[in-house]
């Protein structure tokens, strides 16, 4: 991906390809940072463990979900009353939460989801798109923070990424504006304050359906195979034949 944004003349001060002040810059290598805003929406409340698979949660859901978001959580682990998750824990599970749920204090052994402020109407302004709102509880559900395997999950990630190394604005695909609702919950409930999001329109093909990999569409790489030039593919004309 490095290689061939920089064949699409993209450059950039800081990455994992030319270090900078806030390195590490691959995740595998900000492990304890992931840990440190876990423990704090622990401790604070905000996360509980989830024992269902994906499996559970889509036929708990019924209808299907848009295709680039995840069904609705139907709230079968969440426990019925918010207090400190130690607390919850305990009366859901019978034992506390770290000799139930992993040793030295690690999430490790289950789904840890945000529990989100049902009916609250998240809102935010986005550079491109203009105002937008989502409501908790009806448009997202409780989602996952940290996997089963013990692998910190998307939302977490990029929330503690983009404070940790003081990102001002965000520039990303307009699939990912239910996300930033969620992320803005993240960043409330860590003390953080969100930086500025910019969504862009997405890339289609004849039909109107999106360029993914799900759907076996083309990538840079292929389009240079292909004989594409730079200056092509920035042009945004999206003709998938050979130019």
């Amino acid at each position: 991906m490095i290689e061939d944004l920089r064949w699409l003349g993209i450059t950039w001060t800081e990455g994992p390809d030319c270090g900078g002040p806030c390195a590490p810059y691959t995740q595998s290598g900000r492990r304890e940072h992931y840990l440190e805003a876990w423990r704090r929406l622990r401790d604070g409340g905000w996360i509980y463990p989830c024992t269902c698979s994906r499996k559970d949660v889509a036929l708990a859901a019924g209808a299907p979900n848009d295709g680039d978001d995840e069904p609705v959580y139907s709230g079968k682990c969440r426990p019925e009353k918010s207090t400190l998750l130690a607390q919850q824990t305990r009366e859901k599970w019978g034992t506390p939460v770290r000799q139930e749920w992993g040793t030295q204090d690690f999430p490790a052994g289950a789904n840890w989801r945000f529990r989100v402020p049902d009916r609250e109407e998240i809102t935010f302004t986005d550079l491109h798109l203009g105002p937008q709102s989502f409501k908790a509880g009806r448009d997202f559900g409780d989602f996952i923070v940290w996997r089963r395997d013990d692998v910190p999950a998307y939302q977490l990630a990029v929330v503690v990424d983009d404070a940790a190394m003081r990102i001002t604005e965000v520039v990303r695909g307009a699939d990912l504006l239910k996300s930033t609702a969620r992320q803005i919950l993240l960043y409330r409930a860590l003390g953080l304050t969100p930086p500025d999001f910019y969504h862009c329109d997405l890339v289609r093909d004849e039909a109107g359906v999106r360029l993914a990999k799900r759907h076996d569409s083309l990538s840079i790489r292929k389009l240079r195979q292909m004989g594409w030039t730079p200056e092509l593919v920035r042009s945004g004309v999206y003709n998938l034949q050979r130019p």
